[in-house]
């Protein structure tokens, strides 16, 4: 991740109410970082994501104006296997739906950039921050411009023989975005009013609960990347038992983890489970050591994120992926991600100032 440890100590020598424009800006880039995840998801369920097949930074941020451009776009889209496999006779109007869903999803990504770096050097200049922290600042818009290269890498290999993307590609686009999302809401954490931190607070605990929410979001992509999901469609048994057999169908052994639909479903439920119950464990030791004043506040709204995530994983599941359900579990994790990032942003002792 970009180093953002200057972030510590701004708040230490810049006004508080200076700074709360700054952490409001970063709030809504976040925000707008979630909005771009959901709409990748549209963009992923309605099998959208191909039908641009060119990545024009500046001039593709102009949609078609005429009936000769979209036949042009048209034309394009016809050329790839996702047509000419799965598509072939669709009309221009078909056409025009899954078209309008990508470059949404790419205008939003542009939108994003001009939401990041105006207000920076809006705030650059009127010296709400320094240097120190500028920097940082900066890192994290370079990492927004990579997001922005790892999404058309992503697109580029579904358009010469798969009939949809990586999933390889599509778990490094959403991790980088799931990155970039964390970034965003540590620094806001970082420059706002330190927080009471409980004597018994310790980062271990909550830095393992957000690496396993972590884990588990890349093996969401995966999920999503294979399709994962249309098939076994059964709660708690799957495939009629709690471990199916063709674990380990494929050779070499590791090409199962991230290729074979079963063991890449099993194992999202299996890190699930184990978030559950961690999670659980977690809260009941809180309670017992000191309750959940201060700064450990966050753990009883973060149980319940991840009761509720449970639920609308397994509805989704055996509902066989319906689209408000799929984007609702998507948009939940990454909120429980940020939830469990902002209780340890809370928790990390602020250096002093220099």
């Amino acid at each position: 991740m970009v180093s953002l440890t200057s972030a510590e100590s701004v708040a230490n020598y810049v006004p508080t109410d200076r700074l709360k424009p700054v952490r409001i800006w970063l709030y809504v880039v976040a925000l707008m970082v979630l909005a771009m995840v959901v709409v990748g998801g549209i963009t992923r369920l309605t099998h959208s994501g191909l039908s641009i097949t060119e990545w024009e930074p500046i001039s593709g941020a102009i949609p078609p104006l005429n009936d000769a451009a979209w036949q042009a776009e048209f034309a394009n889209y016809q050329q790839i296997p996702q047509y000419r496999l799965l598509n072939v006779g669709m009309s221009m109007d078909e056409f025009k739906f899954i078209f309008w869903w990508e470059w949404g999803h790419r205008f939003l990504a542009r939108i994003i950039g001009f939401v990041f770096a105006v207000p920076f050097l809006v705030f650059l200049f009127q010296r709400r921050f320094s240097w120190n922290l500028a920097l940082p600042l900066a890192g994290l818009f370079v990492l927004g411009g990579l997001q922005g290269a790892l999404g058309w890498w992503m697109v580029s290999s579904g358009l010469e023989t798969l009939t949809s993307v990586s999933q390889y590609r599509l778990a490094a686009h959403l991790s980088a975005a799931l990155v970039l999302f964390l970034a965003l809401i540590w620094v806001a954490r970082r420059l706002g009013p330190a927080h009471a931190v409980p004597t018994d607070a310790a980062r271990g605990p909550v830095i393992l609960l957000l690496c396993l929410v972590f884990l588990q979001i890349v093996a969401g992509a995966f999920v999503a990347g294979l399709d994962a999901g249309q098939g076994y469609n059964t709660w708690p048994l799957m495939d009629g038992s709690l471990v199916p057999d063709g674990l380990d169908a494929m050779a070499p052994w590791w090409k199962n983890i991230f290729e074979n639909a079963l063991t890449v479903q099993f194992i999202h439920r299996t890190i699930a489970y184990v978030i559950v119950i961690y999670a659980a464990a977690l809260f009941f030791w809180k309670r017992g050591a000191g309750g959940f004043a201060g700064a450990n506040g966050w753990l009883p709204r973060i149980a319940l994120l991840i009761l509720l995530q449970a639920c609308l994983g397994i509805s989704t599941l055996v509902l066989a992926v319906p689209l408000p359900l799929a984007l609702g579990h998507q948009a939940l994790a990454f909120m429980l991600a940020g939830s469990v990032c902002a209780w340890l942003a809370d928790i990390t002792p602020r250096k002093a100032s220099a």
